[in-house]
């Protein structure tokens, strides 16, 4: 059973776990189209963060930052490799949206990279409803970059 903490920044596996995301995909993605953030970055009051756990073992961690009352944008979305390739990513996104329902969020949209390090994001994206779409929020076009977003008022 899933077991879900928000904002364990202090955890050490869960800024471990962070801090691995950052690295590797500031190096996969070109000067000007990173737009992960730090762990610092996901401290602010307009983004919620989970981590999940399967006992006591960290299975990953995803954060919904609040673009307005009913946009949400997901960031952080990570899974532990012990955990890689057993549809726990489709676990972490699907307690995101739960809890984005919970926050009376109707949209949701994520930006991530166009290149090939990307390819299983954009498949973990498209399996759980999200379809491409134009930049959102602050983001502009770029060719490093894929957009995507699903309502999710009526799932």
């Amino acid at each position: 059973m899933l077991k879900s903490i928000e904002a364990n920044f202090d955890n050490p596996e869960v800024n471990e776990l962070l801090t691995k995301h950052f690295v590797e995909l500031r190096a996969a993605s070109p000067e000007g189209s990173a737009h992960v953030l730090d762990i610092h970055g996901l401290q602010v009051p307009s983004i919620k963060f989970w981590s999940l756990w399967n006992e006591k073992q960290l299975i990953g961690c995803g954060a919904l930052k609040f673009l307005d009352k009913e946009h949400g944008e997901f960031k952080s979305i990570r899974i532990h490799d012990n955990f890689r390739n057993q549809g726990q990513g489709t676990n972490v996104i699907n307690h995101l949206i739960n809890e984005a329902k919970k926050l009376k969020i109707k949209r949701l949209s994520i930006e991530t990279g166009a290149g090939d390090f990307f390819i299983p994001a954009r498949k973990l994206f498209k399996k759980t409803g999200f379809i491409v779409c134009e930049p959102f929020a602050h983001y502009e076009k770029d060719v490093n970059s894929v957009y995507l977003t699903m309502l999710i008022d009526n799932i």
